[in-house]
Order: structure tokens, then C-alpha cells, then sequence
């Protein structure tokens, strides 16, 4: 399972005074957070580190299967916050979504990288060149994508780049319509234990590591302290993740 642990942000949004405030007061309603999820992971987490119980607002949550659609959905208001990796972050930003970090986590990026199939003859990322590759247009696996076949000497044109979701890219890999597929967690763990895939190039080295918790500029607004709340909440499941990793590993 990957290993992240979330951290403040050292900025004056996080930092100022109307996170102290209280989650609810008496003579306030219940605050409804709209959360985003990639593959269910963040769910999944919280649930099983029992987290979600007892909590003093409601969350509605959505699953995407990758960051650009969770990225689409807070510039359409449509989520309050969710967790995007630092390409796509800065992509969404580029375009001008008003959304903002508020919470940063670094992990092994192993998890992040290019998968063949166990038989590919593919053995390294000059290999590569003149073959086809899956992947989410802007996505965390589109940027390991480029840094792969830059550490090789190769560019963008000297491969085929299939932009697909990660379920329509793991079946094109299994069933040999594509020669590779970039992509990151949970999708590289899932093919690798049930054999469907190996990793060709682990994006150990090529990229930070970073992920981030990001909201739009209205729930920072206005739901600063539940957002708050939800952080503190993620860190103390990472840390009981890491000390229950057999338990875990197996909910």
C-alpha cells in the first residue's frame, strides 16, 4: 500500500485564525462536505482507520478514476475538495480553475510509473521508442510518461501516446492493443498483484512525489474549519495505516 502522510501547508490561508474555530457551534446545521476520491482510495483509508465515525458534518462523497475529471469537477464547483497529484494540480491551475492546496503528502513515486505486460519483451525505457502508450491526458501518469522517456533520450514523438481512462488502459494492455501503460496507484499495485502487468520504469527519480489535498476557493471560504477537520482526520489514518499495514493491506 502506498506510504503518504499529510502536512500542513506553511501559507496564511491554512495558517489563519478561522481554522482554530470550532467544527460546529450549537446553533449551527450540519455542514454537508462535498468530497472528491481517485479509485476510492481516501475513502477506503478513512473507513478503515475508522475515522468516518462520529463525525460532526456529512460528506457526500464522488469517485473519479483519475485526477483530470476530479479536476473538472472542482472547477465546476461540483466538489468541495479532492486529491490530486502535483501534475495535475498545476495543470488545473494553469487554466485558471480557482482552487488552492491546502494539504500536501509525499510518497514513494514507485507507484507512479510505466507498465508492460509480464511477457513484454520491453526491458528498459529506451525500448520504448516506436511503441504505444496508454495513459490520462494530464494526468500524474502523462508527466511520468515524458520524464521516462526523457531519462531515455527519446521525446514525445518518438512513441505512440493513446490518451485513455485507467480502465480502458488496463484492458488495452492486457489484451495487446497498447504496448505500455502509464499510470499510478491504486492501478499499479492492482496489476501487479493479480499479474496482469510488471513495471517497466518506476517513476523513482523522475518526479517528486508530491500529492495535495486541494478545495476551491469557496469551500476554503466557507468550510475552512471542516476542511480542516478532514485533514487532521487523513493524517491520523496514514499513521494507523503504517502500524496496521497487515490489517490494512487486507480490508
Amino acid at each position: 500500500m502506498l506510504r503518504r502522510q499529510f502536512h500542513h501547508l506553511l501559507t496564511a490561508s491554512v495558517a489563519a485564525s478561522s481554522f482554530l474555530s470550532p467544527v460546529l457551534t450549537h446553533a449551527q446545521q450540519r455542514v454537508l462536505l462535498r468530497a472528491g476520491d481517485q479509485k476510492g482510495g481516501l475513502q477506503a483509508l478513512l473507513d478503515a482507520a475508522g475515522e468516518l465515525k462520529n463525525l460532526p458534518y456529512d460528506i457526500k462523497w464522488s469517485e473519479f478514476p483519475a485526477a483530470a475529471p476530479l479536476a473538472e469537477a472542482l472547477n465546476a464547483n461540483a466538489v468541495d475538495f479532492g486529491p490530486i497529484g502535483d501534475a495535475p494540480l498545476l495543470f488545473t491551475l494553469a487554466a485558471g480553475s480557482r482552487v488552492k492546496a491546502f494539504a500536501a503528502n509525499r510518497s514513494d513515486a514507485y507507484g507512479t510509473a510505466v507498465l508492460v505486460a509480464p511477457n513484454s519483451p520491453l526491458k528498459t525505457a529506451a525500448d520504448l521508442k516506436g511503441k504505444s502508450i496508454a495513459t490520462n491526458r494530464g494526468s500524474i501518469g502523462h508527466f511520468v510518461t515524458l520524464k521516462v522517456l526523457e531519462s531515455a533520450g527519446l521525446k514525445a514523438d518518438d512513441v505512440q501516446l493513446r490518451f485513455i481512462p485507467p480502465p480502458d488502459a488496463k484492458l488495452a494492455l492486457t489484451q495487446g492493443s497498447v504496448d505500455a501503460w502509464a499510470t499510478w496507484e491504486p492501478y499499479t499495485a492492482l496489476a501487479e498483484t493479480s499479474g496482469h502487468a510488471r513495471v517497466l520504469v518506476s517513476g523513482r527519480g523522475l518526479w517528486t512525489g508530491l500529492s495535495f489535498l486541494a478545495a476551491t476557493d469557496a469551500a476554503l471560504a466557507e468550510k475552512r474549519a471542516v476542511l480542516q477537520d478532514f485533514k487532521e482526520r487523513v493524517a491520523r489514518a496514514q499513521v494507523w495505516s503504517y502500524q496496521n499495514s497487515k490489517s490494512f493491506g487486507q480490508s
